[in-house]
């Protein structure tokens, strides 16, 4: 059997839309990403060269970027995990100043304190982003004054941004269940209770044993 088919004791986590959405704007945010490193460090412009295509494939991205996202709220499944993002609870704050926070003696929901900080300042940055994009690609909008705003507010959330997804990445990294969670949509059931353990509790999942998880998950 593959490692990453279901079992009896895998849980549900994400739906195909959510996995969608995610693999989508991490593709749209690494070509961002690179495409700006490209333009802004002189070595690599050089080496690259074509900085008329590298602007041009930049600004595209960029301007995709929020559209996945805006695509995946058609889906309730969807919706539900971005509620969950979107509440933080007297347990997020205690997971936060805990030490021990990874040890599961702190009743975490499906998202833990630190993804839901990264889902706000990740869905922050676009915001901005995004916006400071088209004044930037539109100069005729706004005066000079708002269009160098625009850029420097644009050149640091984007510095910013570019350390946020490195740390994302590096987290994901040493969380190989976590990666197979969005790959596959499963976990299994010992790494939800011991990671998420409200959440497990919430989908049914017991103790120990043959777990069967309460509900599955839609699109």
């Amino acid at each position: 059997m593959s490692s990453t088919a279901p079992s009896t004791t895998d849980v549900p986590r994400f739906g195909p839309t959510a996995r969608w959405v995610h693999r989508t704007v991490a593709v749209l945010m690494t070509v961002c990403i690179v495409t700006a490193a490209i333009l802004y460090v002189s070595s690599l412009a050089v080496l690259v060269g074509h900085r008329q295509i590298v602007e041009i494939v930049h600004v595209y991205a960029g301007f995709a970027l929020p559209v996945p996202i805006v695509v995946g709220l058609a889906s309730s499944s969807y919706r539900d995990d971005l509620r969950r993002l979107n509440r933080f609870a007297p347990t997020d704050r205690r997971w936060l100043r805990s030490k021990t926070r990874r040890d599961g003696t702190i009743p975490v929901g499906k998202f833990n304190a630190g993804q839901k900080l990264n889902g706000a300042l990740s869905a922050g940055s676009i915001i901005v982003l995004f916006v400071t994009g088209v004044l930037m690609y539109f100069p005729s909008l706004v005066g000079l004054s708002y269009r160098t705003g625009a850029t420097f507010a644009h050149d640091w959330f984007a510095f910013g941004v570019g350390l946020l997804v490195l740390g994302h990445m590096a987290f994901a990294f040493g969380d190989p269940e976590a990666r197979r969670g969005m790959r596959t949509g499963r976990v299994s059931a010992s790494w939800a209770r011991k990671e998420h353990g409200a959440w497990a509790k919430e989908m049914g999942v017991g103790a120990g044993g043959d777990d069967t998880p309460a509900r599955r998950l839609g699109t």
